[in-house]
């Protein structure tokens, strides 16, 4: 009898993903990868195992987006004797399971499968997500009674507003990948889920190289080189569409050190209870360090609110323990405490004190003023991120005003992800980790620095020779 093959894994990882039992996979990491098929036969398989019990839904963000993968979906499916239903969006398998397709906007659209028994999930395109939080609430309907294996896997390229929570989740732990990762509870207590990064490179997907043996060279005529690194090499370290493409972490990060303790200090702060708060403590050169320029602001301390990690995800600490810790944290500074700047929602007052008014009493007395929350220029006036632009630019010496000790790791890690506002070009996308980036800004308003346009003129010595009678009396002055 002759059997007709449909699909195959490709030896590698298409093969890993089959066989894997994980219950959360990022699979994925360069363009052309087989990431896709990958998915779409595993689910094909599983389905023919369990037969009723299988349970997928494949999500996009968007249900245009999935267009593609529909039709993929057919030529795999329907020879096999799947029935595909167009006004459900889903597949009726030949062993009873089902698949369907959904978008998966926010999470208030994760939160419609509450209650639902879906056995294996797949996001497609999850760089797409600025915050993990939609997919991670699709943890909760994850659960089979008929015994399946329940699993998520997750594809993804470099790059795109999600490119920092799944590096930090899957690839920072284990860069080369296919190393069992460890998740904890929200105390940090380990569970027995495990996730795994599966890597797929272009150079993985010999059936696209075979037949289109020019997409290569095309990618590398897709954009500037940190693009190309993303989509060829799957470097993760590549940022493409940076809001801050001025940032470098060999220009603007120091190793810690001891600060004279006559530099002028002060903090800044931005809250977050279910979203992470961020304090950033600053000292102001005097230009009495050598290779720190006058005027230079050097980040020398932080405290970032976050769940371990859970990227986005706030302490919910209150704002008389967020206090008791900056006091904490400050009883070493030289001159003791100080004042700090503020996001202006902490002084609203509804219902109650503020959050202002509740760290500024007693013990704690960490005091506050309103910082310039302006974003973007208006009216005249340069915005916040275009006052922390000037800084990571520096002066005309090419000294950067701007400086982060090694030890602040979270604005080192946030500021250079951050992306540009689809809508708004000179603002950020507020939907990323923008937290910490917000409190710099402040920190940024409330001493703002601008770059001279040009290096001033020193004036030679012989010419102070010269007296100013003497420079009219003669048609021409020195400067």
């Amino acid at each position: 009898m002759n059997t007709e093959v449909i699909w195959r894994p490709q030896v590698g990882p298409q093969h890993a993903l089959i066989k894997c039992p994980f219950p959360e996979i990022l699979f994925g990491g360069a363009r052309g990868g087989g990431k896709t098929d990958g998915v779409l036969g595993k689910f094909a398989i599983k389905e023919a195992r369990y037969g009723r019990g299988f349970n997928a839904v494949f999500f996009r963000r968007e249900m245009p987006q999935a267009d593609d993968l529909i039709e993929r979906a057919k030529e795999i499916y329907v020879p096999t004797g799947a029935r595909w239903r167009d006004q459900s969006k889903q597949f009726v398998m030949p062993h009873g399971g089902r698949i369907r397709f959904r978008p998966l906007e926010n999470t208030a659209a994760a939160a419609k499968y509450q209650g639902q028994n879906i056995t294996d999930i797949a996001v497609e395109e999850a760089g797409n997500f600025p915050s993990s939080a939609p997919i991670d609430m699709l943890f909760g309907t994850l659960r089979s009674k008929a015994g399946v294996p329940a699993q998520m896997v997750l594809t993804a390229n470099p790059g795109g507003p999600g490119q920092q929570w799944i590096k930090a989740r899957f690839v920072d732990p284990a860069p080369l990948g296919l190393e069992p990762l460890p998740r904890t509870k929200i105390d940090g207590t380990p569970l027995q889920h495990r996730a795994i990064f599966i890597p797929s490179k272009l150079r993985d997907n010999r059936l696209l190289t075979q037949a289109d043996p020019g997409y290569e060279d095309r990618l590398h005529l897709s954009g500037p080189p940190e693009l190309v690194r993303a989509w060829i090499d799957g470097d993760w370290d590549a940022i493409f569409g940076a809001f801050f493409p001025e940032f470098s972490t060999k220009r603007h990060v120091i190793a810690p050190r001891e600060l004279p303790s006559h530099w002028p200090r002060f903090r800044s702060f931005d809250w977050g209870s279910a979203r992470p708060f961020s304090v950033g403590w600053w000292a102001v050169s005097d230009g009495s360090v050598p290779d720190i320029a006058r005027g230079c602001i050097v980040r020398y301390r932080e405290w970032y609110g976050m769940q371990p990690g859970q990227p986005n995800v706030g302490l919910r600490m209150t704002a008389e323990a967020i206090a008791a810790g900056i006091r904490q944290r400050e009883a070493d500074d030289p001159g003791g405490p100080m004042l700090g700047v503020a996001d202006p929602a902490i002084f609203t007052e509804d219902g109650g004190p503020s959050i202002a008014m509740r760290m500024s009493a007693a013990p704690y007395n960490v005091i506050w003023r309103a910082a310039d929350n302006k974003r973007v220029p208006g009216r005249g006036a340069m915005g916040g991120w275009d006052l922390v632009r000037q800084r990571l630019i520096g002066d005309v010496d090419d000294k950067p005003m701007i400086l982060l000790f090694s030890t602040c790791r979270d604005l080192i890690r946030t500021l250079p992800a951050l992306q540009h506002d689809a809508a708004r070009a000179e603002d950020v996308d507020t939907d990323n980790e923008d937290h910490a980036a917000d409190e710099c800004r402040y920190a940024c308003a409330s001493r703002p620095w601008i770059r001279d346009a040009v290096k001033p003129k020193v004036r030679d010595s012989w010419a102070d020779a010269f007296d100013r009678d003497s420079e009219e009396a003669s048609g021409w002055r020195i400067s």
